[in-house]
């Protein structure tokens, strides 16, 4: 008796917590409910204070009311493309390249985005130098192109230097990466970067493979293939000079280029 009346009471507990949750989950709910309208009334006035609430309409507060912030539309692929008053031209007006002096004077900040900025317009003129050759006309005002390019080298020069400046001025090495140049047993010299090995040099056939030495026969072919190299380059110049006066004879007219 005593087993059964308390399984009763525990049943008679559990019934009344069942039925207080239940009480008080319908009251948040009706309070959550009542808070979400005055809510979203509030709103609309704010929204449309014009607007009187019986000719408020849902559809319309999407269009008056953006939840979240959302910046400039730019364009798509036309940036890919030339600007419209350059279509059809055959000459485009262009600055000069960026000079190395120009480009010292800028913070980093300036050549970051100097840098996306050229690489834009050399996209740009790729894309157009593509559609002449499939069109198969002259591109307007190649030298474009060339400029960019150039300007883009310098600037990664500029960057490099202070790169190598603040390296210096941390570490006291100019390279990146440690080194030395070293000769081959063919006598080549090459800039050899260290590497990090975990056991000695001595010990490891993979460094003792590459021979950092010259033999004593190869020393004589060195000379020889320096005064190869010393002959190949006269030569080149005398017939560069030898076609130049062929064209200044055959073309009096002709300009000569500055050297």
């Amino acid at each position: 008796m005593a087993a059964s009346s308390s399984a009763g009471r525990v049943l008679t507990l559990c019934k009344q917590f069942q039925n207080a949750f239940r009480i008080s989950s319908a009251i948040h709910s009706q309070q959550f409910t009542a808070s979400l309208s005055k809510y979203q009334s509030h709103l609309y006035r704010e929204t449309s204070p014009l607007v009187a609430p019986s000719q408020f309409s849902p559809t319309s507060s999407v269009a008056q009311c953006r939840a979240l912030h959302t910046t400039i539309s730019r364009r798509g692929l036309e940036e890919f493309f030339d600007l419209p008053e350059n279509w059809g031209e055959t000459t485009v007006k262009s600055g000069g390249p960026w000079t190395a002096k120009q480009l010292r004077t800028k913070s980093n900040e300036d050549l970051h985005s100097l840098w996306y900025v050229l690489l834009k317009e050399k996209n740009m003129l790729l894309t157009l130098q593509q559609e002449a050759r499939r069109q198969r006309v002259p591109m307007p005002s190649p030298e474009r192109l060339r400029k960019v390019e150039r300007s883009m080298i310098r600037l990664e020069t500029v960057v490099n230097e202070r790169e190598t400046a603040l390296r210096l001025l941390q570490t006291g090495q100019e390279k990146g990466r440690p080194g030395a140049w070293r000769r081959n047993i063919f006598g080549h010299a090459y800039w050899y970067r260290f590497k990090e090995y975990a056991i000695p040099w001595y010990m490891n056939k993979r460094y003792k493979i590459k021979k950092f030495y010259t033999p004593q026969f190869v020393e004589p072919h060195i000379r020889l293939r320096i005064d190869q190299h010393l002959r190949d380059r006269v030569r080149k110049a005398n017939f560069k000079k030898q076609t130049q006066a062929k064209l200044e004879e055959k073309f009096p007219q002709m300009k000569v280029p500055a050297s």
